[in-house]
C-alpha cells in the first residue's frame, strides 16, 4: 500500500479514464484534476505544499474521540447485528480492531507500517495481521467476513482500484464494506488551497470526490452504494488549514502537535459545526458504505 507520485505518471484518471487538467491552488502550485468526476491526483515528487515528515501527524487524546465517533458510525451503518468477523485495510496502532475485538469480532488486518507506531498488543495476539500491502492476503489465504473497512487509507494506497476489489473478495456476499477519505470535492481545497491540512500528510496522493468513490465501488462491484459527509470528522481540519495558511512554518511533526492549534481547534469546533450543518461541503470527510451482492 505504498504511495508513490502517481500524478506524474499518468494522464488519465485512475478511476474513470478521462482526461486530467491542472488544478491551481490558491497559495501555488496544482493538482492533476479529472475532468469528468473531479478525481484528484498529487505527485509528492513535486508537493504543491509543505508537509510533515511522517504520515502520522494527530494527537493520540483527539485520535480516540475520532476512533470512537467513527466505530459508532460503522456500526449504525451496518444493517442488523454488529459484525461477526472485520478486517481493516492499513490498520495502524489497531485501535480501531481493539474497539471490534472487544466487541466480540474476530479480527484480522492488513497494514504495511506507514505510521511507524507500536500496534496494541491484544490485537496482535487474537488478530490475523499482515504485515504487507492488503493485495498480499488474497495470496496468503483469508476467510470471508462481515464488515472490510478502511479509515483514511484510499488516499495513500497504490492502486485504490486494486484496493477496492481485494476488499470486494475479501467481504462475504451480502457483507459490507465501508471507506473514510478526506473528500477531494470539499470547500476546504477551495478556501485554503496548498495549505489544506490533508496536503500535510507526505503520502496522500489523491482525494476522492464523491463521484470518483462511487464509481469506483460501482466499478468494483459493489450495491447499494452510498457516499455520506460525516459532521464529526476532523473537526480540527479547519483550525489546523487556517493556521497553515495565515502563519507558514516548518512543522516536521504536523501542525497539530502544537497544543495552541488544537486548543484553537476545540474552541472553533461549534462554529465548525454549524457551518458544516449549513453547507455539507464544508465537512472534509467521504464515507463510502456498500454491500456485495449475494
Amino acid at each position: 500500500m505504498a504511495a508513490t507520485g502517481v500524478a506524474a505518471i499518468r494522464e488519465d484518471c485512475e478511476i474513470c479514464r478521462a482526461r486530467l487538467r491542472p488544478r491551481a491552488l490558491r497559495g501555488g502550485g496544482a493538482l492533476a484534476r479529472c475532468e469528468r468526476c473531479g478525481h484528484l491526483l498529487r505527485d509528492l515528487r513535486d508537493s504543491p505544499a509543505a508537509h510533515r515528515d511522517l504520515a502520522y501527524g494527530g494527537e493520540p487524546t483527539l485520535d480516540r474521540i475520532r476512533l470512537d465517533l467513527t466505530y459508532r458510525a460503522m456500526l449504525r451503518a451496518v444493517p442488523g447485528d454488529a459484525p461477526r468477523s472485520v478486517f481493516e485495510v492499513g490498520y495502524g496502532s489497531g485501535s480501531m480492531l481493539r474497539r471490534f475485538l472487544d466487541g466480540g469480532a474476530t479480527i484480522a488486518g492488513a497494514d504495511p507500517d506507514q505510521l511507524r507506531i507500536g500496534v496494541d498488543p491484544l490485537v496482535v495476539t487474537q488478530g490475523r495481521l499482515s504485515g504487507g500491502s492488503v493485495e498480499d492476503v488474497l495470496r496468503d489465504g483469508a476467510d470471508p467476513v462481515d464488515l472490510v473497512y478502511g479509515i483514511h487509507v484510499l488516499e495513500h494506497v497504490l492502486d485504490p482500484v486494486a484496493t477496492l476489489a481485494v476488499a470486494f473478495d475479501l467481504v462475504r456476499p451480502r457483507g459490507v464494506v465501508q471507506f473514510l477519505t478526506p473528500a477531494g470535492d470539499s470547500d476546504g481545497v477551495r478556501l485554503y488551497g496548498s495549505a489544506w491540512w490533508m496536503l500535510e500528510d507526505p503520502t496522500h496522493v489523491r482525494f476522492f470526490t464523491a463521484d470518483s468513490l462511487a464509481r469506483a465501488a460501482t466499478d468494483a462491484g459493489f450495491v447499494d452504494v452510498v457516499v455520506r459527509r460525516p459532521v464529526l470528522d476532523s473537526l480540527t481540519t479547519d483550525a489546523a488549514s487556517a493556521v497553515r495558511r495565515w502563519r507558514p512554518a516548518p512543522r516536521p511533526r504536523g501542525v497539530l502537535a502544537s497544543r495552541s492549534v488544537i486548543a484553537a481547534g476545540l474552541a472553533s469546533a461549534p462554529l465548525v459545526l454549524a457551518a458544516r450543518a449549513v453547507r455539507p461541503t464544508m465537512r472534509p470527510t467521504l464515507h463510502l458504505i456498500a454491500r456485495r451482492p449475494r
